[in-house]
Parts: C-alpha cells; structure tokens; sequence
C-alpha cells in the first residue's frame, strides 16, 4: 500500500471543505506511512494545522496593512501607496525589509531581557487565540471544551506585555503610556465578557464549535437562526463590537498611541522589528476578536441563506471577517480619537450596565422560547434593553458628558 493509495481511501480530502486541513493531514498520512510512532504522527500534526493558522493571518497582517492604508486614502481622498509594484501591491514587502534592516536600539536604562521580551509576548497570545476559533465545519485547529475560557484566559496575557514594555523602557513616558493602555483594556474587557456571557447561557456550553453549531437553520425560511438577530443579541453584539474597538487600540479609541500626548505610548523606545511586532500584536488580536465576535453572533461558518451550503463552509467565515474588518477600518476613517476621560466614563457609566442588562434579557428569552412564548419573549425583552438604553444615552449626553470649553487667547 503505498501514499496514493491511502490517500484515495479519504475522497472527502480533497473536497474545497477539506482544503485548509490538507496539509495537516497529509502529513500525518506521510508519518503513519513511514511507521512514526502515533504520538509524533498528532504532535507533527498539531504542529502544521498550527502553521497553517499562523501563516494564513500572517499574510492577512500584510494584506490588511496595504488594504488599510489605501481604504483610509480612499476615504481622505488621497493616492495612497502606489510606489512599490502594481498598484502598490508590494509596498508590505517594503515595509517589512524597512523594519528588519532599521537598528535596533535599545535606551542605556532599560531592562534588556524584558525589553526584547515583551514585543514576543504581545504577539504569543493572538496566536493562541485564533487557534481555538473554529473557521469552518471541518476547521477547527484546537477544539476545546472551554474554548471561549482559553480564548479570555489568554487574551489577559495582553495587558501584561504592555505593562512589560512601559516598565522595561527605562523611560517615563512609555510607563505612563503603559498604564493608560492597561486602564483602558480592563475597562472594556469588563463589558467584552458580561456580553459574551449571554451566549453561554443560552447555548448552555463554552465550546466555540458547539455554540456556532447551535446558531444553524433559519427561521421563517430565510432568515439566520444567528444570536445577533435576537433582541438580547443584538444589543450584545452591539456593545461586544465596541468594546473590541477599543481591546484592538483602535480608533476612535486608539489612546494608547496618542502621539499627540505620550509620544507612541509603550512603545516610545522601540524601533525595528520589535516596533513592527507590536504592530503585528496588534492586527492578529484585531484579527481574534472580530473572529470570536462571528462566532458569538454572526453564526461563525454558518451560511447567511439557505441554499448557499452548496460553498465551503470556511468560505462564509472569512467573508464575514472581512466585512467586520472593514467596518473597523471604516471607523478610523471617520471618527475622530476622543480624550481619556470620555474613553473611561463611556465604559463605567455607559457600557457595563448595558452589558449587565443583557444577562437577563437573554435569561427570560430563553426560558419564554423554551416554553412556545416567542411573541412575549420579544414584547419583555425589547423594553427591557431599549428603554434603559435611551435614559442612559440621555443622562450621558446631558449630564456627564464634558461642557463646552472655553478658549481664552492672550491679548
């Protein structure tokens, strides 16, 4: 029995669906040709279906830094970059040569193990978080029971590489940026998790691949069985994609760079490629939570209508992680960045008791589902969340937020 013919008892190999496993399993089918023992034959295969994950949002980290820059050009009414190869197509590759070869240098009073240490932390656990998402019916590189545990569990590892940098700095102003960073990701990592809670309880389990399992089928026919479109999930999503704006340091919420204030926040004295690898920290976590708010709400893999299965299920995944990237980068494009003191009160006066509503909200949706009330589920759940929404945007705007200011020039 040789390669080809192991290879062909599995005709579901090689379907479209099968695609992004192909060399994972390849390479155990390879190993157990040889005879390699079975623990080598799951750890080489562990190690590829990891590569693989790796190396699809590497390339991802580059596109989207092309497509990125030319989307906020586009919405600046600018060129953008257009030097390097067709259509500036190279210009990543650019960049990336730049920050190799720019030198390395490191201030006479920073800690220089630590310093070399925290840009490699802040990259490990995006990593680790996208190896437990599952992006599509056969792609799932880590299935965990607690999936979405490891996923929080890891992403706190965040907080702790910036503190790292602004502290193994030597300098002021990367540990002021430092503690203005880790504030601002506690705060909203608050309401990031009290809205995911509400999936948990109406799916009963922390297992990514089973709650995204749960969100199939349709209702009326056509419309997705998603949690999004639930009043409960709805503000949930809502509130969840917020706050990820602001875990992924991006604007309006992007303080932690404010160059106009702290000069580059925590990464002040870095240049380089450990510069570049807080930036690659920082697209793979944008990366990991937009997949981890699809598969809470946007049903993961899961077709938007029936009669499109028909396509590889990993193909519904990254479309939907398009658009949500897009709508990040639409963002920066428009708002502008708001001042700490909006950024912090908008979290503990606005986002956490919105969040903390949905817990119930989802509660009484499924009990009243469960037992045939679906018409009552909407007519409790929708008040519930709408109207202390509109007294909370009210009292925010009217009360709490900052007067106007007053300029005052010297005569």
């Amino acid at each position: 029995m040789n390669l080809f013919a192991a290879i062909s008892t599995e005709p579901a190999l090689w379907s479209p669906e099968w695609l992004p496993r192909l060399p994972q399993r390849l390479v155990e089918m390879l190993l157990g040709f040889l005879g390699a023992p079975e623990w080598l034959v799951s750890i080489a295969g562990f190690l590829v279906a990891a590569g693989t994950v790796v190396g699809v949002f590497l390339g991802g980290f580059a596109l989207l830094s092309l497509i990125e820059r030319k989307t906020l050009a586009r919405i600046q009414n600018r060129i953008g970059p257009n030097r390097a190869g067709w259509f500036g197509i190279l210009q990543p590759v650019a960049d990336g040569i730049k920050m190799l070869t720019k030198e390395d240098i490191v201030p006479a009073k920073a800690e220089k193990f630590l310093h070399l240490l925290a840009p490699i932390l802040i990259v490990v656990p995006a990593i680790l978080a996208l190896g437990v998402i599952p992006y599509g019916r056969e792609w799932t590189p880590v299935s965990l029971e607690l999936g979405l545990l490891f996923f929080f569990a890891v992403g706190s590892l965040t907080e702790l590489s910036v503190f790292i940098a602004g502290w193994a700095s030597g300098s002021k102003f990367p540990m002021l940026g430092a503690m203005r960073a880790i504030s601002q990701m506690v705060s909203y990592e608050l309401p990031l998790i009290i809205s995911a809670l509400g999936v948990v309880m109406v799916s009963g389990t922390l297992s990514l691949p089973l709650i995204v399992e749960q969100q199939g089928g349709f209702h009326l026919g056509f419309i997705p069985a998603w949690n999004l479109f639930t009043p409960w999930g709805f503000f949930a999503g809502i509130l969840f994609f917020i706050c990820s704006i602001a875990e992924a340091n991006r604007c309006p919420f992007d303080l932690p760079e404010g160059e106009s204030e702290i000069v580059a926040g925590h990464m002040t004295e870095y240049s380089g490629f450990k510069y570049a690898l807080f930036f690659m920290g920082e697209y793979l976590g944008l990366f990991a939570i937009s997949a981890l708010g699809i598969t809470l709400f946007l049903g993961g893999w899961q077709a938007p209508l029936p009669g499109l299965g028909f396509l590889p299920s990993w193909i519904w995944f990254f479309g939907k992680l398009a658009i949500v990237i897009f709508m990040f980068l639409w963002i920066r494009g428009t708002y502008p960045r708001v001042r700490i003191d909006q950024l912090m009160r908008f979290a503990w006066l606005c986002m956490i008791p919105m969040a903390l509503l949905t817990l119930p909200a989802a509660g009484i949706w499924t009990i009243l589902n469960r037992d045939g009330h679906g018409f009552l589920a909407w007519a409790i759940t929708v008040p519930l969340l709408l109207i202390p929404c509109v007294i909370v945007t009210v009292i925010f705007n009217r009360r709490l937020a900052s007067a106007n200011r007053t300029y005052r020039f010297a005569e």
